[in-house]
């Protein structure tokens, strides 16, 4: 089992992001991944590997991890910067990964209730 403080993310052309453990999991399916009780391989190698995500847009959704990371306990925290050209690839990265549901996203942080504390990913309509 790993246990180390982060993972590497892989997409499907072969770029590795390495990224810290506890902020990817804000999305359900890494951190499902990840559990030691599920026994996929990815919890004993730490790597998860996504073929039907692309390296740029995968690129974005780290970058998305360390951004609410950073601001989790923040309050009125800026819209992230998204290429329009990405927007369909990362609305379905953002839904193939959980990251679609607001309800979710507080799953591990219990004392949270309201979205006022985290941006919402950046391919939704404000």
């Amino acid at each position: 089992m790993s246990d180390s403080k982060y993972i590497t993310l892989v997409s499907s052309d072969g770029y590795e992001f390495v990224v810290l453990r506890e902020a990817a999991f804000i999305s359900p399916a890494i951190k499902s991944m990840l559990d030691p009780k599920s026994q996929f391989a990815e919890a004993i190698t730490g790597r998860c590997v996504f073929q039907e995500i692309t390296g740029m847009v995968l690129e974005k959704v780290v970058e998305y991890f360390h951004y609410w990371y950073k601001n989790r306990e923040k309050d009125n925290v800026p819209d992230m910067e998204v290429p329009v050209e990405l927007c369909l690839e990362l609305l379905m990265a953002a839904d193939y990964l959980g990251l679609d549901s607001k309800k979710k996203r507080f799953a591990h942080h219990p004392q949270r209730t309201s979205q006022a504390h985290l941006p919402p990913f950046p391919t939704e309509q404000t």
